[in-house]
């Protein structure tokens, strides 16, 4: 297995990375670009203005910033001296926020004065109200008793709040916090040491925060991106946000061990985005599908000269060679906040044999898996579906406060909580999570099996499929489907030719049409099944339409 040729922790990798690339562009957002040479200098004068506020190793450092230059300088200089950083979700409410900070033990908090037009400073007022009766650092907050201050990037406005980029580096000065301290500092920065807790969306319970190690996050980056075309010279378009692991790890750090570039947008907006893509000359559009949907139905499309594209999602800006005759045909990653992202892997430029259609890859170099029945916890022999356990280097030290007994089973698995089966060659069927699945009638279905039918129909773009309580099976199978392009499929033609390939117990009882707007999506581009089921329940009720009708 790959590792990188460095002592992986951020301290060093940073150094590996700006001595590489130097002058070459890190990250771009709007007019502000900022080099690897420049985000190491600026950086480590952040690290010594931390330190000279009382942040030390070990200290927990909530990042509450957009994708960006800043976010990129908070998190490393953050992580350069052995703190642990936090990254926020921008999206959250007051309450959310409240939460994360607490759970966390937030001691620090990095953040923007104001995102996307809503005021994080009265956010977080809302989130611990005391603040406003607060004068500055340190603070005492009964709401957050952890948390001593809260440094802006942007405009503080508050009497609670510190200026962040040119204050932490006059703190520094002030308190005598130079180089030579950084440098004894760093040296004490070793790959077991916690570098980040990544929350999860939290689309059914509160979040969980899993604890990656520098060792884990930058050694399963580096192996990643041997397994992925991720060059030097490229540039890279990914909206995919800092605060999720996807982002994080895949991304941007991705990005930096191929000392490639990466686009940034404050928000995704299809004809500004197709500009932005022209402007820079992306490489690599690495979009959900829903936007690159979006950007290919946008008028000005056939317009923007889009040639420097290789690769990526935006199929129809790729060249003809390289455009996939079926995207099912072509493989998929499983991964997890839990895992330091791909767990398994396959070539997404690589067309797949028919029988391996929806198949997730195998598992990536170092790692183990093994499918246990979720109720005995026996180990299934391929084939066979079960639960999803995995181990090895990249997964996470813990969750924050839980024991380690209830995180890890005894041989050290993490329970992913997902279904699927490995076949004999050790390709991976992913199934959807061990909660989604159907029992109707005493039968179990796979959801996933369900949707990937419906999406090999061509008048289908995407489906999702849920089970709806019912009073004399338990549930039965209910499937909302969106149609692709301008089609207008009727849902009882869809459900006779779903009889063709399925056991009739499989056969969605109900098959709704949507629009993309109506159907609950996670800020993470993902669908909200558990609120699905209340969307096709209300629609069902409301309407009293007959199964397989359009409501």
């Amino acid at each position: 297995m790959p590792f990188p040729p460095f002592t992986p922790t951020v301290p060093v990798f940073l150094r590996h990375v700006a001595e590489r690339s130097g002058d070459d562009v890190l990250i771009v957002l709007g007019a502000r670009r900022l080099s690897y040479a420049e985000a190491e200098r600026e950086s480590a004068e952040l690290a010594r203005g931390l330190v000279a506020l009382g942040a030390t190793k070990g200290s927990r450092i909530g990042i509450l910033l957009p994708n960006g230059p800043d976010f990129v300088l908070a998190w490393l200089a953050a992580t350069r001296i052995g703190a642990v950083a936090v990254p926020i979700n921008t999206f959250y409410r007051a309450r959310e926020l409240h939460y994360v900070l607490r759970h966390a033990d937030v001691q620090i908090l990095l953040t923007a004065d104001e995102i996307l037009g809503s005021d994080c400073l009265e956010r977080l007022e809302a989130a611990a109200p005391s603040l406003r009766q607060a004068r500055g650092e340190p603070l005492f907050l009964p709401e957050l008793p952890h948390l001593r201050a809260v440094r802006v990037f942007g405009a503080t406005g508050r009497p609670f709040a510190g200026e962040g980029p040119s204050g932490l580096p006059a703190l520094a000065r002030a308190r005598g916090v130079g180089p030579e301290l950084l440098a004894e500092i760093e040296q004490e920065v070793h790959p077991a040491d916690p570098m980040v807790i990544i929350y999860s969306s939290g689309s059914t319970a509160e979040p969980k925060g899993a604890i990656h190690s520098h060792g884990a996050v930058i050694r399963h980056t580096f192996n990643l991106n041997t397994l992925r075309d991720l060059r030097r010279e490229d540039v890279i378009y990914s909206p995919m946000p800092f605060f999720w692991v996807g982002g994080l790890t895949f991304s941007l750090v991705g990005a930096m061990h191929a000392g490639a570039r990466l686009i940034c947008e404050e928000r995704f907006e299809p004809g500004r985005t197709l500009e932005l893509l022209e402007r820079e000359r992306v490489t690599v559009v690495a979009a959900w599908p829903h936007f690159a949907k979006a950007m290919t139905e946008h008028p000005s499309f056939g317009e923007r000269d889009l040639s420097s594209v290789r690769t990526g999602t935006l199929h129809a800006a790729l060249p003809e060679s390289r455009r996939p005759r079926d995207p099912e045909l072509r493989h998929n990653s499983l991964g997890m906040t839990e895992t330091c992202g791909p767990h398994t892997w396959g070539d997404p430029e690589i067309e797949l044999p028919e029988r391996l259609r929806g198949s997730f890859g195998r598992g990536v170099p170092g790692l183990e898996h093994r499918i246990v029945d979720p109720e005995t916890g026996e180990t299934l022999p391929p084939g066979t579906s079960g639960e999803i356990c995995v181990r090895g280097y990249s997964l996470m030290q813990g969750l924050v406060k839980r024991e380690r007994e209830e995180t890890f089973d005894v041989d050290g698995f993490y329970h992913t909580g997902d279904r699927g089966r490995f076949d004999e060659e050790g390709h991976l069927f992913f199934e959807g999570r061990l909660g989604e699945m159907i029992k109707t009638g005493g039968a179990n279905v796979a959801p996933r099996e369900v949707e990937l039918r419906l999406e090999a129909l061509p008048e289908v773009r995407s489906a999702f499929v849920v089970g709806i309580p019912d009073p004399d099976r338990g549930e039965v199978v209910a499937a909302a489907v969106l149609p692709a392009g301008n089609a207008a499929p009727d849902p009882e033609a869809l459900r006779r030719r779903l009889r063709e390939e399925l056991a009739a117990y499989k056969v969605p009882r109900h098959l709704l049409l949507f629009r993309e707007e109506e159907l609950p999506f996670t800020d993470s581009g993902k669908i909200d099944k558990r609120r699905l089921v209340g969307v096709i329940g209300e629609r069902l009720a409301s309407r009293a339409a007959p199964a397989g009708s359009r409501v």
